[in-house]
């Protein structure tokens, strides 16, 4: 996972993240990587339109974000 975040800071490319936030709710973002500390990530979130921080301990997925994606609707 940190390969794929230090690659995105790197390209600067968005990627796609699965996250739980602190209450456990799961949430789905498009992000593009501005820093990585130790324990957190601070990244431009194109969901909510601004930097926000998150724990690396709380990232359920990374992957590059592919727009052109399309998603299988399941009856």
């Amino acid at each position: 996972m940190n390969g794929v975040l230090r690659r995105g800071l790197e390209e600067k490319q968005q990627l796609e993240l699965i996250y739980m936030a602190d209450k456990g709710k799961i949430s789905h973002r498009v992000i593009r990587v501005v820093s990585i500390k130790e324990e957190t990530v601070l990244a431009y979130c194109y969901t909510r339109k601004t930097v926000r921080s998150f724990k690396l301990a709380n990232i359920l997925s990374v992957t590059p974000y592919n727009k052109w994606k399309k998603y299988k609707k399941t009856p």
